[in-house]
């Protein structure tokens, strides 16, 4: 047997060798390889052209792979940062330039300041944030709107505090913001009008309320009585409106959803919430019927792992049951979790949509 075949076979053995073939992005910064017909080292996830394992040696540090006097690939550019962590340190700066920026700056502004295409920034923030570089901006001017609305400063100031240069542009985007005039999120949603009405499902009683932007609540629980009460509680200043005949259409159709939500809700929603929040229910949304997913993963996909508990938050904060399917997020043993509609309604929903999937 040659030296290059002992070699493959020692290779071969390495349970390391699976993750170089897959290329796991997981595995980079855990150990290194070099390729001796190339002289060049790589990190596990390197894009190249698969290699012959009698040619490859695993190194467990990167001085190591250094010491071989190999040059460094070209393509997987083993001496920088793991991919992961790079795409993440690329999105955070690109936020704080969008935080930072007196007017929301141009995808072209964003690029040039990072060094790259728009496309690429298009593409990698969105798929790291769930939000597009816009959509990052109008929530964090949203958010700089609510904080400066709650400080005792006139409506102007607060407008000039979030970065508003006219009050024309204001006005026009305030309501798109905030979901109401400025002077009424002041006063709690004073002046707000909420429609309610209360259905029958196959899981409970069902509160219905949509402002005139679209369906606002979606609740669940066995005591009409008391889901009226947690709508006049998440909108404590707004004018709630019930028994409207017009309006059962709208429930008729949540309820139609919720039964089979794999009909899809052709109704406008009115989400509220934070940038982050915004990006973990967009993740929420794109979980297939029938599938769940942990908190942990939720948290990867929107390229914030560490945030697990911050994803259990904005769960807990969801009013819009099913439309954003918090009850689809499991802990990470597949065990289920609190839900605020109550985890025996959770795992009523989830074995109903698991029978019914295709």
């Amino acid at each position: 047997m040659s030296s290059q075949d002992k070699q493959a076979e020692v290779i071969l053995a390495d349970p390391r060798w699976a993750r170089i073939v897959a290329r796991d992005k997981t595995a980079d910064g855990e150990f290194w390889y070099t390729v001796s017909t190339t002289g060049i080292y790589c990190r596990p996830s390197c894009p190249s052209r698969a290699c012959n394992p009698g040619n490859v040696t695993i190194h467990d540090t990167l001085e190591s792979a250094r010491q071989t006097g190999f040059r460094a690939c070209r393509r997987c550019k083993p001496d920088g940062p793991p991919a992961a962590i790079a795409t993440a340190e690329f999105v955070t700066k690109a936020c704080r330039l969008i935080e930072t920026s007196e007017t929301r700056p141009s995808l072209t502004d964003l690029a040039e300041a990072l060094g790259v295409s728009p496309g690429h920034v298009h593409r990698i923030f969105k798929a790291h944030t769930g939000l597009t570089p816009r959509g990052y901006a109008a929530a964090h001017r949203a958010k700089r709107l609510r904080t400066a609305l709650s400080r005792d400063i006139s409506v102007t100031e607060a407008m000039y505090d979030a970065g508003f240069s006219s009050s024309g542009r204001f006005y026009e985007a305030s309501n798109g913001l905030l979901g109401m005039t400025p002077s009424s999120f002041r006063k709690g949603g004073a002046k707000e009008e909420i429609r309610f009405a209360i259905g029958e499902t196959t899981f409970g009683s069902i509160l219905v309320a949509s402002s005139p932007r679209g369906v606002a609540a979606i609740l669940l629980g066995d005591d009409p009585d008391l889901l009226a009460r947690d709508l006049q509680e998440r909108f404590p200043c707004a004018t709630l409106i019930g028994a409207d005949a017009d309006y059962e259409a709208v429930v008729a159709a949540v309820v139609g959803f919720v039964e089979q939500p794999e009909i899809g809700l052709e109704l406008p929603l009115d989400v509220r919430g934070t940038a982050f929040q915004q990006r973990v229910w967009k993740a929420l949304r794109d979980i297939p019927i029938g599938e769940t997913r942990s908190y942990s993963e939720v948290a990867q996909r929107i390229g914030a792992p560490s945030a697990i508990r911050a994803v259990a938050g904005a769960c807990a904060a969801n009013r819009l049951a099913i439309a954003i399917p918090c009850h689809r997020v499991v802990r990470n043993d597949g065990t289920l979790s609190g839900y605020a509609w109550g985890v025996e309604r959770k795992r009523a929903i989830l074995a109903m949509e698991q029978s019914s999937r295709p």
